[in-house]
């Protein structure tokens, strides 16, 4: 006959999906009932609606299945405001320090963050961001964006995102898409209304951004920067020092001159240079032939100026490269090329 204490322990390796700890930490587990090998208990979820109470169901079943439970009725509850108050603290005791610092933000934290930039819209940071943090996650990385573009953003729209974050109380829990921890005030503004905001109100969302997101274990952590020099940026340096950059420009003179500006203010904030990005570097005819659309050396010229490198050179995609979205599948040629790329951003962060 199977034991409560068999249960409990073959459910401590089941985690919420969106939380990542354990049910039995979190105390999601209760009123077990045990009669020989047929199992009835309680899930108590952060709210009724949890969206992926499915997948809880189910490894709540594998789990217990694994240890000899011919049958698993599973009736579901939800926390009560006071329970979810508690769960609350209890997440942001581990998420910030006792003086309300963002933990990740701690010298000690172990995350690393890289900031991605531009001296103008238009050129494809965005689509540099998503496709660098999606390569990062498939070589087994913990990553997240953050899409601080409040003005311009983007993010959930190019990754097909169609949940919104659960929010525990004040907790926002980051949506997920291929394997990357989403956060962006794309989930908050309706029918894609514009944000109206200046620069105090700026600074306030980027740092509920950062502590009042339940971000989990990271390696990597994102930020999608607005174009040019303003305020976002500025307060972005100041809270994150020790951030690093990758600038993204175009070969057109124009954008490569212009981005020059967002990396000269990245080495007066003192943020280390990862290298440059040339996006819609060329198209590949079908023959094989290159087409330069914007024309050559952009990337080169931005690169001499701010004495770093280029990092990649990425073409226009053909629209079957892609999977719906603007993340490239990882076997198509520029998926390969942001394989490589993170390949190199980890070698040279690491410097």
């Amino acid at each position: 006959m199977l034991t409560v204490e068999q249960v409990m322990h073959a459910l401590r390796d089941v985690q919420d999906p969106e939380l990542h700890k354990s049910l039995v930490e979190l105390n999601m587990i209760r009123n077990i009932r045990i009669d020989g090998r047929h199992i009835q208990l309680e899930v108590v979820l952060t709210i009724q609606g949890c969206p992926l109470k499915a997948k809880i169901k189910a490894d709540v079943e594998h789990a217990l299945r694994e240890i000899g439970a011919l049958s698993v009725d599973i009736v579901f509850g939800a926390m009560t405001p006071e329970e979810r108050a508690a769960l609350t603290q209890y997440l942001k005791k581990n998420s910030t320090t006792e003086t309300g610092m963002p933990a990740l933000l701690r010298p000690d934290s172990g995350v690393r963050f890289i900031a991605v930039t531009s001296g103008k819209g238009g050129v494809g940071k965005s689509t540099v961001t998503i496709n660098l943090a999606a390569a990062l996650a498939r070589m087994g990385k913990k990553v997240g964006i953050l899409d601080a573009d409040i003005y311009g953003f983007s993010i959930p729209s190019m990754m097909q995102i169609a949940d919104k974050p659960t929010m525990i109380e004040k907790t926002a829990i980051p949506v997920v898409s291929h394997n990357v921890k989403v956060m962006s005030m794309g989930f908050f503004a309706d029918d894609n209304s514009p944000v109206m905001w200046r620069g105090p109100m700026l600074n306030k969302w980027i740092q509920n951004f950062l502590a009042n997101t339940h971000w989990g274990e990271l390696d990597y952590l994102l930020l999608d920067l607005p174009p040019g020099t303003g305020d976002v940026a500025i307060d972005v340096a100041a809270m994150i020092p020790q951030a690093k950059e990758v600038i993204v420009t175009t070969p057109h003179n124009v954008a490569s001159h212009v981005a020059s500006r967002a990396g000269v203010m990245a080495k007066h904030t003192k943020h280390d240079i990862l290298g440059v990005i040339e996006n819609m570097a060329y198209y590949e005819e079908s023959d094989g032939s290159r087409n330069y659309l914007f024309g050559r050396g952009g990337g080169e010229r931005l690169a001499e100026r701010l004495q770093t490198d280029v990092l990649a050179r990425v073409p226009f995609a053909r629209p079957e490269e892609t999977t719906g979205s603007s993340v490239y599948d990882e076997d198509s040629v520029v998926g390969e090329l942001f394989r490589s790329l993170a390949e190199d951003v980890l070698y040279k962060d690491a410097q």
